[in-house]
């Protein structure tokens, strides 16, 4: 009998599901439901305009940094109940008898309601990215690009999510197929773009300027509070450091989920906090002009920082936008990967809820 199986007899947890799950599936569903670049790319414009560069760069450390603390309970929990209903079952039992069912029942619907507003947001996301892509292969915002109108753009958001509830109707083993190809696109385009863009970028900022500036924009903003502009500029990496319990509800159909679930969540965790960061660093350093990001009559419409400081590197060295292009078609990649997982995990909660 699998250790996982036999841990929830202990428990008296009927075994529904069958266990196909090696540790390296488990583990890239649940990277590809952090995803490397999904909460830093549609984020990343505003918390630098809310706060500047210092703050968005260290918070990432001081969310990683307590992020580990809750990982490292969420995989202790998990080895003890290797649980499909997971983080709800855990509070159920953790609760007590009388708080237990409240527990549960706040826990389930916060988290459901959580992934399905995550799969809206790794749709939104998407289409922006393939908003910028399609303008870039037109032309540019200044030379005539197709910028696609809101009922396109609703178009591609509906197209995604559909894509994703089909793709997750097949059986589990398709979907961690796709996510083992999503961890190879995310960690070998991470790398791509983390070392190629601060390369080919014609100047970089200063290390002081990415470290240690500090600048709100309250005629933008309309933020004038230092203190809530600061938080608000750590909200990407509190968006981007999600999605590691993934693992946690696929370990009735993970093999030694007591073991390899903990072990999912913990690695996943580890792999975004460094590539995260790095990436956080690489666009950063090369920010050609920072005003100009935000210009609406810039080449990018002014509607996506990521795309016009890849947009503003390739084109400031090769004179044309076709590196910048590649990259985003990475970036979209991710998202498409990353939506589809938090559809899987999205429907593992809602099958357990219901």
């Amino acid at each position: 009998m699998d250790s996982g199986e036999k841990r929830l007899n202990e428990l008296g947890y009927k075994q529904e599901l069958r266990r196909e799950m090696t540790l390296f599936k488990t583990l890239a569903i649940s990277f590809s439901t952090m995803t490397l670049f999904t909460g830093i790319t549609p984020l990343y414009g505003s918390s630098l305009l809310y706060a500047g560069p210092a703050t968005l760069v260290w918070g990432w450390i001081v969310v990683t940094f307590f992020t580990w603390f809750v990982g490292v309970a969420m995989a202790e929990i998990c080895s003890s109940f290797p649980t499909t209903g997971s983080l709800y079952f855990w509070a159920a039992h953790l609760a007590g008898p009388k708080w237990g069912p409240f527990a549960s029942w706040c826990c389930a619907w916060l988290e459901t309601i959580g992934l399905i507003a995550g799969i809206g947001t790794q749709a939104y996301a998407g289409s922006q990215t393939l908003q910028s892509i399609i303008l870039l292969c037109t032309g540019t915002n200044k030379d005539g690009g197709y910028y696609a109108p809101r009922w396109l753009f609703l178009c591609m958001y509906m197209g995604l999510t559909i894509i994703w509830a089909v793709l997750n109707t097949f059986a589990l083993e398709v979907i961690a197929f796709i996510d083992i190809i999503s961890i190879w696109w995310q960690v070998i385009g991470g790398l791509a773009i983390v070392i190629m863009l601060p390369l080919v970028a014609l100047t970089t900022q200063s290390a002081s300027y990415v470290f240690t500036h500090f600048e709100t924009a309250s005629e933008s903003t309309g933020i004038s509070n230092v203190v809530y502009a600061a938080i608000l500029s750590v909200l990407v990496s509190q968006y981007s450091l999600y999605g590691y319990d993934a693992a946690a509800h696929l370990t009735e159909e993970t093999k030694g989920a007591d073991k390899n679930g903990p072990i999912a969540i913990l690695s996943s965790i580890g792999i975004i906090s460094i590539f995260g960061w790095a990436y956080i660093l690489a666009l950063t350093f090369s920010i050609q002009d920072p005003s100009y990001l935000y210009d609406p009559t810039n080449e990018t419409a002014g509607a996506f920082v990521p795309a016009q400081i890849l947009y503003d590197a390739f084109h400031g060295r090769y004179h044309n936008a076709t590196g910048a292009i590649i990259l985003l078609f990475i970036i979209w990649g991710s998202f498409f990967f990353g939506g589809l997982s938090i559809t899987t995990s999205a429907a593992r909660v809602v099958s357990k809820v219901t």
